[in-house]
C-alpha cells in the first residue's frame, strides 16, 4: 500500500521507534508513581491545578507555609490529618509533586520530538495523525488527573473510584498506543497466521485490560483490605455478602466483596488463557520463533503477576508489593500487545 509521506525523506522508523519506547517507559513509571501517590495518601496534598505554573515548588519557607495553610482548609487534613506538621505535610506534598512534574516531563518528551519529526518531515502522514491522536490523549489525561483530584476536595476526602478507574484505564489506553506505535516501527512486519489464535491474543489483551480496571476499582474502594487469605475468601471460594448490594448492576462496581471477587476470578481466566496461547502457538507448524517467544513470555509474566498479587493480598497492601503488582499489570499488558502484534500481519509505512 502506498502512503503518502510529509516529505522526500521518507520514515525514519527505528529513530522513531527508540524514542517512542523511552516515552513508554516514562508512561510506565508514571503509572508507578501514580500508584506510590495513592497508596502513601499524598494525591490530596496539592489542592489547586497550575499547569504552567505550577511547575515549581515553593522556594522557601513562606511559601511552603502558604502551601500547607492552603491545605489546611480541604477535608483531608480536618478529617484525617488533623495536627499534621509542616515537615509531615512536605513529605507527601513531594510524592504528589512528583508525580505532576513527571507528567510534564512526558509531555515534553512527547510534544518535543514530535514537533522535529514534523518538521523535517520524517514521518508519513498516517503516523503524523496517530501521534498526534496520542498526544491530544495525552492532554486529556492530564485534565482528567486533575478531575480525579477534584473529587476528593469536596466534603470525603478520598476520591471517587469511578474517577480513579477512568484515570488509570486511559493511562493503561496511552501507554498501549505508545507502546503499539513502536512496535509498528521497529519490527518487521509478521506473516500470516490463523485467524482464530490471532482472536485469542486480542482476547487476552483485552480481558487484561478489563483486569486492570477491575484493579482500579479494588484500590479505589480499598477493596484489598478485606479477605486477605488466598485462595479462600471468608473460608468460602465466595463470600457470603457477594451480591449484598442492590441495584444488583451496581455490585460488580461497589460492592467490595464483588469486586475482590471478580479480580480473582478474571486472573485465574487470563491465566488459562495465557496457557492456552502459549500451546496454541506451540503447536502451530508455521509459528515463528519471535511468535512462540512472545505466548511464552506472556504467560511467564501473567503467572509471576499472579503471584504477585496474592503475596500483595496476604500482606495486606504494603506499598512495595502493591507498586510491584500494578507494574506486573502493565507489563503483563506489554506482553499481551506483543503477542498481538506478532500475529498480527501488516503494511509497512
Amino acid at each position: 500500500m502506498t502512503v503518502a509521506v510529509l516529505g522526500h525523506a521518507g520514515s525514519s522508523g527505528r529513530a522513531v521507534g527508540i524514542w517512542l519506547v523511552a516515552v513508554a517507559a516514562l508512561v510506565f513509571a508514571m503509572v508507578l508513581l501514580g500508584g506510590t501517590t495513592r497508596l502513601t495518601h499524598s494525591g490530596l496534598s496539592i489542592v489547586e491545578w497550575k499547569p504552567v505554573t505550577g511547575v515549581l515548588p515553593p522556594l522557601d519557607e513562606p511559601a511552603w507555609q502558604a502551601e500547607f495553610d492552603r491545605y489546611r482548609e480541604f477535608p483531608e487534613y480536618k478529617q484525617l490529618n488533623l495536627g499534621m506538621t509542616l515537615p509531615e505535610f512536605k513529605a507527601i506534598y513531594w510524592v504528589e509533586y512528583a508525580h505532576r512534574l513527571l507528567g510534564r516531563v512526558i509531555g515534553l518528551a512527547f510534544a518535543l520530538p514530535f514537533a522535529w519529526f514534523l518538521a523535517t518531515r520524517r514521518i508519513t502522514r498516517r503516523l503524523a495523525v496517530r501521534l498526534g491522536a496520542i498526544l491530544a490523549l495525552g492532554g486529556a489525561q492530564g485534565a482528567l488527573g486533575w478531575f480525579m483530584v477534584e473529587s476528593g476536595l469536596v466534603d470525603d476526602p478520598a476520591v471517587s473510584h469511578y474517577r480513579l478507574t477512568a484515570h488509570l484505564g486511559l493511562a493503561v489506553a496511552l501507554y498501549g498506543a505508545i507502546l503499539w506505535t513502536a512496535f509498528d516501527e521497529l519490527a518487521e512486519p509478521a506473516a500470516a497466521r490463523g485467524r482464530g489464535l490471532r482472536l485469542l491474543a486480542y482476547g487476552i489483551a483485552a480481558l487484561i485490560f478489563v483486569q486492570i480496571l477491575l484493579g482500579g476499582l479494588v484500590a479505589g474502594l480499598h477493596a484489598g483490605l478485606i479477605y486477605n487469605t488466598w485462595p479462600l475468601m471468608d473460608g468460602s471460594l465466595a463470600p457470603l455478602n457477594l451480591f449484598a448490594t442492590a441495584p444488583w448492576w451496581r455490585g460488580p462496581l461497589e460492592n467490595i466483596a464483588m469486586v475482590q471477587f471478580d479480580h480473582r476470578m478474571v486472573a485465574y481466566a487470563i491465566a488459562a488463557l495465557a496457557a492456552f496461547a502459549a500451546w496454541r502457538v506451540r503447536r502451530a507448524p508455521q509459528a515463528s520463533e519471535r511468535q512462540r517467544a512472545a505466548a511464552l513470555l506472556l504467560l511467564a509474566v501473567v503467572f509471576t503477576q499472579i503471584l504477585l498479587g496474592i503475596a500483595t493480598l496476604l500482606a495486606v497492601v504494603p506499598v512495595s508489593l502493591a507498586v510491584a503488582h500494578q507494574g506486573g499489570a502493565l507489563a503483563a499488558f506489554s506482553a499481551a500487545l506483543w503477542l498481538c502484534h506478532t500475529l498480527t500481519p501488516r503494511d509497512r509505512a
